[in-house]
């Protein structure tokens, strides 16, 4: 299994063109994962998905990879390579600016990156987060 330790992923930079095609492969999967995981998340923590939580699902999954994708970082592994891709969520531009979710793509989508942050002395988190700033940077998660 790849771990964060194992891997060499490159700088983040803008996707190329076989990036982009990799990506609209999954696009279907990474718009339903996303629905699925805003309802999840909604029956435990409502907090992760709360700067989208005046959105539809239409709203919130209504991008695209070619305007939308902003970032991504690879890195090769023993079956295949790891893409990492911030993606800009059109719809959330509020005041802590505009909204990018994490994906990670394996040989297919692999999982979408929701950060349970800012721990209290106990350890239990006080911040919930899908929906990601533009400085939050993108970097390997294993969900």
């Amino acid at each position: 299994m790849a771990s964060e330790e194992t891997l060499n992923f490159n700088e983040p930079h803008p996707p190329a063109e076989n990036a982009i095609e990799a990506f609209n492969v999954v696009l279907p999967r990474i718009k339903s994962e996303i629905v699925k995981s805003r309802r999840d998340w909604d029956l435990h923590e409502p907090k992760m998905w709360s700067r989208a939580q005046k959105l539809s699902d239409k709203e919130l999954v209504d991008f695209t990879i070619e305007n939308d994708l902003v970032e991504i970082r690879s890195a090769p592994t023993s079956y295949g390579v790891i893409i990492l891709g911030k993606i800009r969520i059109p719809a959330v531009d509020d005041e802590e600016g505009a909204g990018f979710i994490h994906v990670r793509e394996d040989v297919i989508f692999h999982s979408l990156f929701t950060d349970e942050a800012e721990r209290d002395a106990d350890g239990r988190p006080t911040k919930w987060r899908a929906v990601q700033t533009a400085d939050v940077p993108l970097e390997f998660f294993n969900e």
